[in-house]
This record gives C-alpha cells, sequence and structure tokens, in this order.
C-alpha cells in the first residue's frame, strides 16, 4: 500500500481480483477487545504474533490501542500512545509491511506516524477529530474512512447512507487538502448497523465503487456472523471466510483479518479458479 495509490478510476465498477486483494492483519495491544483482548498486549507477545503473520502472508499490520467494541472503555491518548508507539517502532525496525495505526484521535496518528505508522484508520471517517483529515494532509499517509453511526437505525436505507457519510469525508478531505488517492473506504460492518443493515451491505459492497476508492471490508469474527450462524466468537472462522469470499467478489479490495492463513488460502485458491 505504501505511496502507491490502488485508487480506482472514479465510477469505474470493481473487478474481482483475488489475486490482488491485500490482507491486513488485526493486531489489538489492547486488553479487552472483543475478540483477541489482552492476548498480544505487549511488546513481545505483539512481534511473536507479527511474525506469525507475515509467515502466513500478511500485507498490512493493523495496530490498534483502544478497543471499539460496544461498552468499551475509553481510554486517554497517553494510554494509547503508550500501548501501541512501542509495538509500531518495533514493527518498523523489523519488517518491510506498512503498519496502519487504528485510533479516533488525531494526537495518537501523529505520534504513530514519527513511529513509523503509513496509514491511519480512523473509525470514524475523518468526521470525529478534526484535526485528523490534516495530520494525514500534512504526513502524507494513506486514510482508511470508515462509515459510522452514533446508534441503529432500522428505517436507514444503509446504502443511501453511505452516499451521505462519504460525502461529507470527502468534502473534509477536500478542505484538508488531502487527495482523494489518499482514501481508502470501509461500509463499517458491525457499527450502528442492523444485522440486516451489515448483510446488506456485504451483499452490496458493489455500491460503493462509485466512491473511486479502494475499499476495505472488516467484518472477523464479528457479532453479526453469529447472530446469523450461531457461532461464538472464537468459532467464526468459517462464517468470516465465507462473508469475505463474497465481499472480494464485490469488489474488496483489502480485508481486515485476524485469521491471516486461512484468508491466504482462501484467496490463493480464488486466484487459482480466476484463471482458469
Amino acid at each position: 500500500m505504501g505511496g502507491e495509490s490502488v485508487c480506482r478510476v472514479f465510477g469505474e465498477p470493481p473487478v474481482s481480483s483475488a489475486q490482488s486483494t491485500k490482507i491486513m492483519g488485526i493486531l489489538n495491544v489492547t486488553p479487552d477487545s472483543f475478540s483477541d483482548g489482552g492476548r498480544f498486549n505487549s511488546v513481545d507477545a505483539a512481534l511473536k504474533q507479527a511474525h506469525i503473520m507475515a509467515e502466513d502472508g500478511c500485507d498490512i499490520f493493523d495496530v490498534g490501542g483502544e478497543s471499539t467494541r460496544p461498552g468499551h472503555e475509553p481510554v486517554s491518548s497517553q494510554e494509547e500512545m503508550d500501548r501501541v508507539l512501542p509495538v509500531i517502532e518495533a514493527l518498523a525496525a523489523g519488517f518491510a509491511i506498512p503498519i496502519s495505526i487504528d485510533t479516533t484521535k488525531s494526537d495518537v496518528a501523529a505520534e504513530a506516524i514519527k513511529a513509523g505508522a503509513t496509514i491511519i484508520n480512523d473509525i470514524w471517517g475523518l468526521q470525529g477529530d478534526p484535526k485528523m483529515a490534516s495530520i494525514a494532509a500534512k504526513t502524507g499517509v494513506q486514510v482508511v474512512a470508515m462509515h459510522n453511526r452514533d446508534s441503529k437505525d432500522e428505517t436507514l436505507d444503509i446504502l443511501a447512507d453511505f452516499d451521505r457519510f462519504f460525502s461529507r469525508t470527502f468534502e473534509i478531505a477536500d478542505e484538508a487538502g488531502l487527495p482523494r488517492d489518499k482514501l481508502v473506504v470501509d461500509p463499517g460492518i458491525g457499527f450502528g448497523k442492523t444485522l440486516n443493515q451489515n448483510l446488506r451491505a456485504i451483499a452490496h459492497l458493489d455500491h460503493m465503487a462509485k466512491f473511486g476508492c479502494p475499499i476495505l471490508l472488516g467484518l472477523s469474527r464479528k457479532s453479526f456472523l453469529g447472530f446469523v450462524t450461531g457461532a461464538e466468537v472464537d468459532n467464526r472462522l468459517t462464517g468470516t471466510i465465507v462473508a469475505d469470499l463474497i465481499g472480494v467478489q464485490k469488489g474488496a479490495d483489502i480485508i481486515r483479518v485476524h485469521d491471516v492463513k486461512p484468508h491466504r488460502e482462501m484467496l490463493t485458491l480464488m486466484a487459482a479458479l480466476e484463471s482458469a
């Protein structure tokens, strides 16, 4: 991902290509994330996991220091930085793999970039912290702008809400001087959406091609999978892979996952079938 743009031409329909799809590996250094909380919240543990993910075919490390699960406890910028900066510095020193900082705070993002991150993963799509867009513009990093809502509204047309939300994100980016080719869009599966809206967002992911930006899909182990299949959080790999497969077919350029190896195998098989 680095400094190269992977944006499609504006309005161009997605072309399914498992060969070019990138895998973003989740590396949470938090004690309370919904799936892997507390497993990698030390530099040594995070580095060990990073080595495994790299061997398994990870293209991007996504480092997060504050859980975004429902009911999570917010942490201060300083506490978040204390968690993520040593890990990012170690990753930058030990790997050639791009690093994403998963944060809603512009001051955390700025320090993470100094430590070696080249991507900001913002779950509020530049609409939370008013300084986030300018930090990205000044430093030249890429931004994953995720769709989000404060609350669920079952009457909402989620595809129309994507149009409204990202229109505002693009306005903010333009005002800050952040080029469109630095943006990646994310439908925000599991954030302020009903079960049906989550399913509709995945099934109609190609709706987001109109924005002309790469699409990131992050649905690994999320609760909607449990609602559909009945599987508990640690048994949602099958559902995750099936949903990600559909997402790639619908135009996802990046999939954000906990389980890198089985997703690399999925993409390898998809690529073989595409070229047969």
